[in-house]
């Protein structure tokens, strides 16, 4: 039997669903005009056939795994978009996750389970390293809002609008620029090589939990303490206007109450951490913290800058 054209449709499929970004990236490039052009034959010229489009292509690359007849890869393509601009149309609450993944067609063969985080599906196909230096490119405002809503678990609006104090009609328009500048970073770099995202997760991990024990310890190594500089400042709900709080006595005092936390879920860029946390209180407490909360710091050359404490919305 003769091998495939390594050029073919069939070949690039296979390829991109063993982890090779550069195929993935040639498919999109090749059935970019036709998924526009069904994006357009729904939504019409403008803004929301481009967003249709570019949030077909992010779904592509949670899915391409999933496509069984690699040789109709195009047509799967096709029927990502106008999902996609279908959901347009009927202007429902988006979900968590790189898109509304949840309401592809039946008729696409989809994954029965999925893990609640988006960038651990990402891990499954290889490529996670690829879209966390997209995600890199992205200025720091647009940067912030993707990070909150697709990979971490404060995924609301209007949680975002509070971490970020914007109103929420700022948060929609900055996860719009973002989608559409990761999109058009992913098609301009499949082929090229890509940092190791989960190392610098596993890093972030690995600090969160040393932080934790040596806090409970009572002092910081330093190599953590170093990491949070006399410069560093808390804002938000443990800030105070007008004054500089240092995050590390307010840490302490949570200790001196009985709070504990437990690090959950860690998500990590090069200058923006988010932290987080399953939280316990003592027996009897008269005011306990909230179940969950989250450490969101922004960085410069590693060490902490700001360290805002946010309590996400209960799930529902």
């Amino acid at each position: 039997m003769a091998s495939l054209d390594p050029s073919t449709d069939a070949e690039l499929t296979r390829r991109a669903q063993s982890g090779e970004t550069g195929a993935l990236g040639l498919l999109l490039a090749r059935h970019q005009a036709s998924m526009r052009a069904v994006a357009m034959s729904l939504l019409g010229y403008g803004p929301d056939a481009e967003d249709a489009v570019q949030d077909a292509a992010l779904t592509a690359l949670r899915r391409i795994g999933d496509v069984r007849d690699p040789e109709a890869v195009g047509a799967w393509l096709k029927a990502v978009v106008r999902n996609a601009a279908r959901m347009r149309l009927r202007a429902t609450r988006e979900k968590p996750g790189l898109d509304g993944l949840d309401h592809l067609p039946d008729h696409l063969p989809l994954c029965a389970h999925e893990p609640p985080h988006p960038e651990r599906l990402i891990e499954q196909h290889a490529m996670r390293d690829w879209i966390w230096d997209a995600v890199e490119e992205l200025p720091p405002q647009l940067r912030l809002v993707l990070m909150l809503r697709h990979f971490s678990g404060i995924t609301s609006y209007q949680e975002i609008a509070a971490v970020c104090e914007v109103p929420v009609g700022t948060v929609r328009s900055r996860l719009s620029q973002a989608r559409g500048k990761m999109a058009r970073v992913l098609l301009s770099t499949a082929a090229h090589t890509h940092d190791d995202a989960s190392a610098l997760t596993e890093d972030s991990r690995q600090e969160a939990l040393e932080t934790l024990r040596a806090s409970e310890r009572g002092s910081l190594p330093r190599e953590i303490s170093e990491l949070w500089p006399a410069e560093a400042e808390m804002v938000g709900r443990f800030g105070r206007p007008g004054e500089r709080i240092h995050p590390t006595p307010v840490m302490r005092r949570m200790l001196a109450a009985g709070v504990r936390q437990h690090v959950r879920h860690v998500v990590a860029s090069r200058d923006i951490t988010i932290w987080e946390m399953d939280v316990t209180n003592p027996a009897g407490a008269t005011d306990p913290c909230p179940p969950t909360l989250a450490w969101l710091m922004l960085r410069q050359n590693r060490r902490v800058r700001t360290l805002r404490v946010v309590f996400p919305e209960p799930a529902r």
